[in-house]
C-alpha cells in the first residue's frame, strides 16, 4: 500500500433515532451508517495512519461490488458477487472467509462507480438481510443458512432508475422494509422479518421535473408522535409513515421551488434533536442545496417546519456524519463543512487536498477523527476536535473505495474494490505515527 504522510439523550426523544448523539465504542455496526443512522462512534483506538503496519489483514472480495459490509459479533457481512450471481459473504474476525450464500444471477452495474450490489446489508442480530439490483431480497441466518428469498422485479415490475440502485432495506420491530422511487410506481413496502412474507405496500408517487423523482437515499426508522415510523426522504419530498401499515402521517415538500430537472435524491438524511438535515440540488454541478426541517406535527407541514435553508454547500453523494451534535459534511470534491443542525451555521470549513476523483463513500467520523474515502482509493484523516480541521494522514489503499468505512471494536474495516481490510492502532503503527 502507497502511503503519504501528510504533514500537516439514550432514550428516544420527541421524534427522533434511537440512541444518544453517537453510539458508545462496540463491535457491532449492525447497518449502512450505524445503530443510530449517523455514520459516526463516539469512542476507542483507530488507526491514524492507514499503512501496512496498521493492517491486520486483508481478506480478497469475488467481484465488485460498492456496498458497505457490517459487523456483528464479531464477523463481518458483505455483498458481492460470486460466480455471476448475487452473494452475501460472512468473514471472521481474522480476515478468513466463513461461508458465501448465493442466489440468483446478478444484474451488474451501469455507472463506473456501480454494481448489481450497491445496498448494503442489514442484521438484527439474528438475520442478515440483503437486496441486490436483480431484485433478489434474501435474509440469510448468521451461520449463512438461507431462510427465505424473494424478487422484487418479478413481483412489482422493473426497476426503472436510471443508475444502479442504492437504497439498503432497514428493520422496524417485526419487519424489513424497501424503498424503490423512481419515475412512477414508487412505492415504500414492509416484509416480514421472519417469513418474507408482505405486510404492507404503499405508493408513493409525486409529480416532479425530469429525474427528480430518481432516489438512491436510504430510508430511517425514527420515533413520531410515541409510535414507530419510517422517514423517507425522496422526490422532492420528506414523508413520515406509520411502521405498522405504512401510512403517510406526515409530510413536507416545497424543495425544488424553481422546478430545476435532473435532480435526483441520493444522499441521506441525517436527524440531529428534532431537525433533519437534507442535502439536495447538484453539488456536483456547482447548484447545491442544504434544508433544515423540524420534524414535528402531523400532516402537510411544509409552510411551518422549514427552519433554515442555504444554496453554498451541500452534497450530491456522500451522506453526512454526526459527531457531538453537529452534522459533518464531505462534499464532492473534497470540502468538509462542520455545521450547526439547529440553525445550519458553519462553525468551520475546510478542504481535503484537490484531486481530479470525487466522494462516493459517506464519513465515518470515530475516536474524534474523520475518515473520508475517495473513489480512487485515497483515505484522508481528519482530526475535528477542539473545533478544527487537522488533516493527520492521507493513505492510498491502491484500489477503489466506494463503500463507507465502518469501525469494530478498535478496529477500521475499508473495503476496496478488491479486498476487505482490517486495520488497528499497533503499538508499531503508532511509532511510525510519531516518527519524524
Amino acid at each position: 500500500m502507497n502511503i503519504i504522510d501528510a504533514a500537516v439523550r439514550t432514550a428516544w426523544v420527541a421524534v427522533w433515532v434511537v440512541g444518544s448523539w453517537t453510539t458508545e465504542a462496540s463491535a457491532d455496526w449492525p447497518s449502512w451508517r450505524g445503530a443510530d443512522d449517523h455514520g459516526s462512534v463516539a469512542e476507542g483506538t483507530y488507526p491514524v495512519v492507514l499503512n501496512e503496519a496498521a493492517i491486520q489483514w486483508r481478506s480478497p472480495l469475488p467481484g465488485k461490488g460498492c456496498s458497505t459490509p457490517i459487523l456483528y459479533n464479531g464477523n463481518l457481512y458483505v455483498t458481492a458477487p460470486v460466480d455471476g450471481k448475487d452473494a452475501i459473504l460472512s468473514i471472521d474476525s481474522s480476515g478468513a472467509q466463513r461461508w458465501i450464500t448465493s442466489f440468483s444471477t446478478e444484474v451488474s452495474g451501469k455507472h463506473r462507480n456501480g454494481s448489481g450490489c450497491n445496498a448494503s446489508p442489514v442484521t438484527d442480530g439474528e438475520t442478515v438481510f440483503a437486496y441486490f439490483k436483480s431484485g433478489t431480497f434474501a435474509a440469510v441466518a448468521l451461520d449463512g443458512t438461507q431462510r427465505w428469498t424473494t424478487n422484487l422485479v418479478e413481483r412489482f415490475g422493473e426497476d426503472k432508475r436510471f443508475w444502479d440502485h442504492g437504497t439498503s432495506p432497514v428493520l422496524t420491530q417485526d419487519n424489513v422494509v424497501v424503498a424503490r422511487m423512481h419515475a412512477g410506481d414508487s412505492w415504500l413496502a414492509a416484509f416480514d422479518k421472519e417469513t418474507g412474507e408482505l405486510v404492507w405496500k404503499v405508493d408513493r408517487n409525486y409529480d416532479v421535473p425530469k429525474e427528480c423523482d430518481q432516489c438512491y437515499t436510504t430510508p430511517l426508522v425514527i420515533k413520531h408522535s410515541g409510535r414507530e415510523a419510517i422517514l423517507v426522504w425522496g422526490a422532492e419530498h420528506l414523508t413520515i409513515h406509520d411502521a405498522s401499515d405504512g401510512k403517510e402521517i406526515w409530510s413536507c415538500g416545497d424543495f425544488n421551488p424553481e422546478g430545476n430537472m435532473l435532480w435526483p435524491a441520493i444522499a441521506t438524511p441525517v436527524i440531529v434533536d428534532d431537525v433533519a438535515v437534507i442535502c439536495f440540488g447538484r453539488n456536483d454541478r456547482g447548484v447545491p442545496r442544504l434544508h433544515g426541517i423540524r420534524l414535528d406535527g402531523s400532516g402537510d407541514v411544509t409552510e411551518s417546519n422549514h427552519v433554515w435553508f442555504r444554496d453554498d454547500i451541500g452534497t450530491f453523494v456522500p451522506t453526512p456524519a454526526v459527531h457531538d451534535g453537529r452534522v459533518y459534511i464531505v462534499r464532492d470534491k473534497g470540502e468538509v463543512e462542520c455545521i450547526d443542525p439547529a440553525t445550519g451555521e458553519t462553525i468551520w470549513s475546510d478542504r481535503l487536498p484537490k484531486n481530479r476523483a470525487n466522494y462516493y463513500a459517506s464519513p465515518l467520523i470515530a475516536g474524534g477523527k474523520l475518515y473520508a474515502a475517495r473513489e480512487d482509493g485515497v483515505v484522508f484523516v481528519v482530526g475535528i476536535n477542539d473545533s478544527r480541521f487537522e488533516l493527520l494522514s492521507e493513505n492510498d489503499f491502491d484500489e477503489p473505495v466506494i463503500g463507507s468505512l465502518i469501525p469494530g471494536a478498535d478496529r477500521l474495516f475499508v473495503r476496496g474494490e478488491k479486498h476487505l481490510f482490517c486495520l488497528a492502532a499497533t503499538d508499531e503503527a503508532k511509532r511510525q505515527e510519531t516518527s519524524p
